[in-house]
């Protein structure tokens, strides 16, 4: 650090350093001047000493340049990914798509595909629709109960068997063993990718209406395979 500056009390106060957790390079070349300023006229300080400051500065400023090139670079960087990830993502209109979560949307079709995978085989399995407020709407027993990947297609029909209206809904799996142990699940849905939104929180994928974020997909597929 430079020498002397706790003997620096007028003319220069801490307040006349750039407000910030950081020292910049001005307020560096602000405390040298400072420093020569204050300096004891009978013991002047030494060239060898005052260069070896000069060093220390022309040093900061190279890492402040450094530091402010690699922040233009992460940018750049972020951008070209963006770039790369919405061109992609164009591609894959059409697509039928297996997404991770629970939650899809009603938008008039006839009906949808819901999906779970089960760690084990289940000696029974119920599944549980709800709508946007949390009413259980449907309860669906003897669901598939195979070890591995299960389907559902549901006709967006009540327990009394009338249509639900538009709008979010979302599944719970309930499978069980033979003692009515729960086993572990996890939930997926299915359809084909209508559209792309390019938004300020990324890149996501429109299927059956919902948007859903590219970190999502679990698996693509084209329409024509099983």
């Amino acid at each position: 650090m430079i020498n002397g500056l706790s003997e620096i009390n007028s003319g220069y106060g801490s307040n006349s350093i750039t407000n910030g957790a950081v020292m910049g390079k001005e307020d560096f070349l602000k405390l040298m001047l400072a420093q020569l300023q204050n300096q004891d006229p009978l013991s002047p300080m030494e060239g060898t000493e005052f260069a070896a400051q000069l060093a220390q500065f022309t040093s900061l400023e190279q890492l402040m340049n450094l530091n402010d090139s690699m922040d233009v670079s992460i940018n750049a960087n972020y951008l070209l990914s963006q770039s790369i990830n919405n061109t992609l993502a164009a591609t894959l209109i059409g697509k039928e798509v297996k997404l991770n979560g629970n939650s899809f949307q009603n938008n008039g079709q006839e009906n949808t595909t819901l999906g779970y995978n089960l760690s084990t085989a289940a000696s029974s399995v119920t599944v549980k629709i709800y709508n946007e407020s949390g009413a259980l709407i449907k309860t669906i027993e003897n669901a598939p109960k195979n070890s591995g990947d299960n389907k559902l297609i549901w006709d967006f029909t009540d327990n009394d068997g009338n249509s639900v209206p538009e709008g979010k809904y979302r599944f719970e799996v309930e499978p069980k063993d033979a003692e009515s142990n729960l086993l572990s699940y996890s939930t997926y849905v299915l359809g084909k990718i209508d559209g792309v939104k390019f938004t300020e929180n990324g890149t996501m994928l429109v299927v059956n209406g919902s948007e859903y974020n590219l970190s999502d997909i679990m698996e693509i597929y084209d329409s024509n395979e099983g």
